[in-house]
């Protein structure tokens, strides 16, 4: 399984906006150029991200795109949910039903518990979180030399 580069580009969109939260309005080409991240996809990306509510636009000279929520609640489960339209792992058209092998239910239930754990993981997650561990992260490896 893996996760598609619109959740991918899209946590990292919502992690560069929570990095400049209170700050006012960010140019979606800014980040763009900052994540090398074709601008052009990012646009299509924040579309349901302002659509769900995450994501703030304003228009003009000083506008741009903030988050429409703190960090500390807007979860990496709520994003992928948007992106992805969904959390699920399998197919839930098929219908349990009893004529089905004993095979089938069991590994249907396999399948419904790792995504549980998947969103459960998710959803512990949030920009808060992620901009603490950025700041961490930068912390540790960022040097600075003057020559």
């Amino acid at each position: 399984m893996k996760i598609s580069t619109r959740s991918r580009y899209g946590t990292r969109l919502m992690l560069a906006l929570a990095l400049v939260y209170d700050k006012g309005p960010v140019f979606l080409k800014d980040i763009a150029r900052k994540e090398d991240i074709s601008e052009k996809y990012l646009s299509q990306i924040i579309i349901p991200l302002r659509t769900q509510g995450l994501v703030n636009s304003f228009r003009g000279a000083h506008g741009g795109y903030t988050l429409a929520k703190k960090p500390g609640e807007i979860t990496v489960r709520e994003i992928v949910e948007i992106l992805e339209g969904g959390l699920t792992l399998i197919d839930n058209k098929q219908e349990s039903d009893s004529s089905q092998p004993a095979s089938v239910s069991v590994i249907r239930q396999l399948w419904d518990d790792t995504g549980n754990n998947l969103a459960e993981s998710l959803d512990s997650v949030t920009l808060k979180t992620l901009v603490k561990r950025y700041n961490d992260k930068s912390a540790k490896g960022a040097f600075i030399y003057n020559i």
